[in-house]
């Protein structure tokens, strides 16, 4: 533990922002999830699931959860799923 009073203060800082990043993270996958399995399903929301997600994937990018490139293939995969499905 540190006794530092800066030091204590970044403990605290660093505990709240990992759990803010921690549900942000959860929250994307289950949108992706989301966007996979309605493709999957062909179901009739399958664009608007896939536009959520991908916008999604760019906030995260700009949030600094994911690398740029990581959210590019992410995108990508989304929309060769979608293209696929027809």
């Amino acid at each position: 533990m540190p006794n530092i009073k800066s030091a204590k203060k970044r403990v605290k800082v660093n505990a709240t922002k990992a759990a803010a990043n921690k549900a942000r993270k959860s929250n994307l996958k289950t949108i992706l999830k989301n966007a996979d399995t309605a493709v999957t399903d062909n179901s009739a929301n399958k664009e608007e699931a896939i536009r959520v997600a991908i916008k999604r994937v760019d906030q995260a990018c700009a949030k600094g959860l994911m690398h740029k490139n990581k959210a590019a293939r992410k995108k990508s995969q989304l929309a060769k799923k979608l293209n696929a499905a027809g």
